[in-house]
């Protein structure tokens, strides 16, 4: 490699530079793969079809494997089985797509009984602050 490369640490990437390196892992992958099967999910929590967005679930397929990369409910909406609904709601567009497995990561104060009562199983913990708390790490077989 002929030319100076300069290393820039930031808190702020350009969303277009975040952009840049998802595309060139995703390139990366199909060359390897010959798969391209890699999409955006989303299940949107709605007071009314046209309202502003409440809570939801984001992330995406790719490689017959559905990852959750942000679960969300307010507190009102929690404990009526609507976090159920999201939920199989994207397990089920994530079979439809071809997927054979899920997997996500939450804190140990957020939900991971939650997780474990429809069927996802932990594979891993990693201590994190503060003093105690854990991120679990979990999957299940779609």
């Amino acid at each position: 490699m002929n030319q100076t490369i300069d290393l820039e640490l930031t808190a702020t990437p350009p969303s277009d530079a975040v952009a840049r390196i998802g595309e060139r892992l995703d390139d990366f992958n199909i060359e390897v793969t010959g798969i391209t099967d890699r999409l955006p999910l989303a299940v949107l929590v709605r007071a009314r079809r046209d309202g502003p967005v409440l809570g939801g679930l984001s992330g995406r397929t790719s490689l017959g494997l559905l990852f959750i990369d942000l679960f969300y409910l307010p507190p009102d909406l929690r404990g009526a089985g609507l976090g159920r609904r999201v939920l199989q709601m994207a397990e089920d567009e994530a079979r439809r797509r071809g997927c054979r497995n899920a997997v996500l990561y939450t804190i140990s104060f957020q939900a991971p009984d939650f997780y474990q009562r429809l069927g996802w199983t932990v594979f891993g913990r990693v201590p994190c602050d503060p003093p105690g708390t854990s991120r679990i790490f979990l999957s299940k077989s779609l």
